[in-house]
């Protein structure tokens, strides 16, 4: 089965070489590549977590990619076989800066391995539909690209939770019907809001990425969090909709092998190569040409 990882992390933090360590990885390039080649992984779409660039514009830069380092500021080193999504520093925009940010990202957008934005609320504490970026989902709809938007939890304590709750989404979604969003973590713990938000909006996909952490053994996992993955199955069948459910993995978060398998036992079989592979294709609209 061909698989596109619609949600991954390509970004040499402190911090992730743990992170790493413990789903039994190393934090590098290599690596992931290794990664894909074992598992059939034939395209990933890495979030923008920090960034090389300087303002062009008087706005605020995107966030990109890290562990492929630029060659100059026009030109980034990423693997063939992986997109990137401009990641979003949502309170460092006024709506002084915001049409001008909003170019800041025009001038990535034309990549053709810039496949969409990412917004952080949560670790960011403005809501997603704040006007400050209307200019940027204006962007997304000129160029038919998706607002992929972390949801739920957050990895640090000092995140807050009413910013990115899935609820949130819906305003937005409601605001700017041709923009495709998408809702990242499936909300968790949210999930039935998640679920909700995307089954009322057409407009709105989920990701399942990084609902799990390291290398869990796999009987013990079911029997202490049975419970959860019962209700995130429960939960998409009633969103009823899997042409809008992709998977991704939050790597370096996660044991892939292991995080297939488990995504795989909650998804129906007859939507696999939908759900791990052809989703990603339709909604990240780029990709096809770069495989």
């Amino acid at each position: 089965m061909k698989i596109i990882d619609a949600h991954m992390h390509y970004y040499n933090k402190e911090g992730f070489v743990q992170v790493a360590a413990n789903a039994g990885y190393e934090n590098t390039a290599a690596c992931w590549q290794r990664i894909c080649e074992e598992n059939n992984i034939v395209f990933s779409v890495a979030m923008g977590n920090t960034m090389y660039t300087s303002s062009r514009y008087g706005g605020v830069p995107p966030r990109l990619i890290d562990l492929a380092a630029p060659f100059d500021e026009e030109h980034y080193n990423q693997p063939h076989n992986m997109g990137y999504c401009m990641g979003v520093q949502s309170e460092l925009i006024t709506e002084a800066n915001a049409e001008a940010t909003a170019r800041e990202f025009e001038h990535y957008i034309q990549d053709e391995h810039c496949l969409g934005l990412k917004l952080y609320p949560g670790y960011e504490s403005v809501y997603v539909n704040d006007r400050r970026h209307w200019p940027l989902f204006e962007l997304a709809r000129a160029y038919d690209v998706p607002v992929v938007i972390h949801t739920g939890d957050t990895a640090r304590p000092d995140g807050l939770l009413k910013y990115s709750h899935p609820l949130t989404v819906d305003e937005a979604a409601v605001n700017f019907r041709d923009v495709n969003f998408v809702i990242a973590h499936c909300g968790c713990p949210w999930l039935v809001d998640a679920c909700e938000v995307a089954a009322k909006n057409a407009n709105v996909a989920i990701d399942v990425s990084g609902l799990l952490e390291g290398k869990p053994k796999p009987l013990a996992l079911f029997e202490q969090q049975a419970g959860f993955w019962r209700q995130l199955h429960t939960w998409l069948n009633y969103m009823g909709d899997y042409s809008r459910v992709m998977y991704g993995s939050d790597w370096p978060l996660v044991n892939i092998p292991l995080y297939i398998r488990m995504i795989s036992y909650i998804i129906p079989e007859e939507h696999y190569e939908a759900v791990f592979y052809g989703n990603a294709l339709r909604i990240f609209r780029k990709i096809g040409k770069l495989l």
